[in-house]
């Protein structure tokens, strides 16, 4: 397990922790704009306030440091005040998919180990308790509080939860937040692997609040800019580049709940947006809308964006159609704390498209063989991250950290990619089959697994094809069971009901065998050429 021992060389000034960061924007930038929600339009000071009233609710709950708090809900204010108040009371925020099933969320549930759950249970026509309620295998929940919709019978509303706060004074959140350090954990971001089994990366306070000092550097995020998140919360971007970045700098915090052009482009009208980060299908999809024309999109100053193939002219047309001042790709994953490398401001296109940049600082980045040696500058393998954003590990999972970071402190991505003479990494190739939807991460193992469950299905293997929109979409190859017949469009509909949307596959083959090679093992890569020119 890689420490995350206190640096010697902490940057001045700088908080080190979360609720610290909390506190210091409460001071600094007190009165300004914080966060914005419909009507709602909160100071920081205020956005303090609610936070250490959540965290005194949570107190009053009986919530204990250390317990694990799971959110399962969309860009809504409460999440943020949920979020933040746990980390205040101590407590580890475990963050879920707002499109997993039931079951994938269970799973989670339970493997965490969480006390109380924070949901909804009217986005999207969804409701998140039913769903949970009809996985075949429980969590075990003390509490499940609705944080906006109808409250089914058992659950407790967001108005009850909160008015716990009365009975508990601020001196006892104060008295949780001092003693935390910035090795202590801060979040558990569940990710999955290639075996298709999700594992939680356990993330610290201090590992947060230096990288993402260090990425709003970078960037340019600076105060007074006014930052639509459009990254859902659940995910590192959202919830670190998002939330916690806004606070680092005085940005103001501007939810957003789902993307659809025509509602992203009005909010940016409408509160005059400055940041607008996001994968590059969101900007992709604005610029292909035809009445881009018709919205003053002039507040746009910044935009950081990654995940997947960046087209070159996407950039030049950013700059010039949508008026970025500023556009940054950058590289990282989980189990880094979500950033390992960044583009800087004033790199050209052709960079910001074919590169994701080079290490933030306080962090190395190699490119290495199977024997862990670095190869010559300009030749691919793969790429491995050590620094203070590592995770401490997977939670109660040694094994699986141990084959993640190595006894040098190196984690191993499982990404291939390429070096250059500036230090710049080009992401080449992926050594796992995980690819990327939207600026979702897709691993077909745990995809093949669901897939398995459906009764006609024999044998199935999934790989990535390139989409215009999304940057990578998922083709299922099937073999059918004994005497059973697979229609394509009834598994795709089928895989709806069992699975977050993103890791549906957008088209299903059907095949009487899968290619294989002397082992055994499926050829991917044939596959990938078949569904390419099928």
């Amino acid at each position: 397990m890689t420490p995350n021992a206190e640096p010697d060389d902490w940057p001045e000034g700088l908080p080190r922790t979360v609720p610290a960061v909390v506190e210091r924007a409460a001071v600094r930038f007190g009165a300004r704009e914080g966060l914005v929600e419909g009507e709602m339009r909160l100071s920081f000071a205020e956005v303090a306030d609610r936070v250490d009233e959540a965290a005194r609710a949570l107190v009053g709950s009986g919530i204990e440091p250390g317990d694990r708090i799971a959110i399962w809900a969309p860009n809504v204010s409460e999440w943020i005040f949920v979020a933040l108040g746990a980390h205040r009371a101590g407590a580890v925020v475990v963050p879920l998919n707002t499109r997993f099933k039931g079951e994938e969320a269970a799973y989670i549930l339970r493997t965490a180990g969480a006390r109380m759950l924070f949901t909804v249970t009217d986005f999207l026509d969804t409701d998140y308790v039913a769903l949970l309620r009809g996985a075949s295998e429980a969590p075990e929940l003390e509490e499940i509080v609705v944080l906006r919709g109808a409250t089914p019978a058992g659950t407790t509303a967001w108005a009850d939860f909160v008015a716990r706060a009365t009975g508990i004074e601020p001196s006892a959140t104060a008295a949780r937040a001092a003693p935390l350090r910035p090795d202590d954990l801060c979040d558990i971001l569940f990710t999955s692997g290639t075996t298709g089994a999700p594992k939680g990366a356990m993330l610290t306070h201090g590992a947060t609040v230096r990288a993402y000092d260090a990425w709003s550097q970078v960037v340019g995020l600076r105060e007074g800019d006014r930052y639509l998140i459009v990254n859902p919360f659940f995910h590192a971007f959202g919830l670190k580049a998002g939330i916690v970045a806004s606070l680092l700098t005085g940005a103001t915090i501007v939810p957003h709940l789902v993307f659809d052009v025509p509602s992203v482009m009005q909010r940016v009208v409408e509160e005059r947006i400055t940041m607008l980060p996001g994968p590059p299908a969101i900007y992709q999809t604005i610029l292909d809308h035809p009445d881009l024309a018709s919205f003053d999109l002039s507040s746009l100053r910044l935009a950081v964006t990654g995940a997947a193939t960046v087209p070159v002219e996407m950039i030049r047309r950013m700059g010039s159609e949508l008026a970025f001042e500023t556009i940054v790709t950058g590289y990282g994953l989980t189990e880094a704390t979500g950033i390992a490398t960044m583009c800087r401001h004033d790199d050209d296109p052709e960079t910001i498209a074919n590169t994701a940049g080079c290490a933030i600082p306080g962090v190395e980045v190699r490119v290495v063989d199977d024997a862990g040696a670095d190869v010559p500058t300009g030749q691919p393998g793969e790429v491995v991250i050590r620094g203070y954003n590592l995770m401490q590990g997977f939670f109660e999972n040694p094994a699986a950290t141990a084959e993640a970071i190595d006894r040098a402190g190196w984690l191993h991505t499982g990404d291939v990619g390429v070096l250059d003479a500036r230090g710049y990494l080009k992401i080449t190739d992926r050594k796992k089959d995980m690819y990327i939807v939207g600026g979702f991460n897709a691993y077909p193992a745990e995809i093949e697994n669901l897939m398995m469950g459906h009764p006609a299905i024999g044998q199935v293997a999934v790989v990535a094809v390139p989409d215009h929109r999304l940057g990578e979409v998922g083709v299922a190859f099937v073999v059918p069971r004994a005497g059973a017949t697979v229609e394509p469009d009834a598994v795709i509909a089928w895989c709806r009901e069992q699975m977050a949307n993103y890791k549906v596959p957008r088209r299903v083959e059907v095949v009487d065998s899968l290619p294989l090679n002397a082992s055994g093992k499926v050829l991917k890569f044939v596959l990938r050429e078949q569904a390419e020119t099928s």
